[in-house]
């Protein structure tokens, strides 16, 4: 068996491009709540699997951005590059950072650490 720790879906981020309506409509059918984090992102509980609505101003191609969790963000790059993806859209955000890649299908996937911060 490996030594690689194994990293777990950990947030789920949904693209939407009307804050308010997408809020209005999980908090209505689902009983959602929201943090917000400023006016293109709001967090949401009570969900099974917490997440967050991002606000863009065309639909995600690929959906909803599934995020794994790693404690050492540079060994998981490593990791993801080692089986063949390419890293992309490092990022710095309160809390953490993360990447984003794509798997052999095209899915983009994102990894967020809450150590450390991006040199940027």
């Amino acid at each position: 068996m490996s030594d690689t720790p194994v990293l777990k879906i950990d947030y789920n981020e949904l693209p939407v491009t009307d804050m308010d309506a997408a809020k209005a409509f999980y908090a209505n059918a689902f009983g959602w709540t929201f943090e917000d984090y400023g006016p293109g992102y709001a967090a949401f509980t009570n969900a099974g699997l917490d997440g967050g609505l991002r606000l863009e101003e065309t639909p995600f191609p690929t959906g909803a951005l599934i995020i794994l969790m790693a404690e050492d963000l540079e060994a998981a790059e490593t990791r993801v590059e080692a089986a063949g993806s390419t890293v992309f859209d490092r990022q710095n955000f309160p809390g953490g950072r993360r990447f984003h890649f794509k798997d052999p299908s095209g899915n983009e996937l994102a990894v967020w650490s809450p150590n450390g911060q991006y040199d940027v």
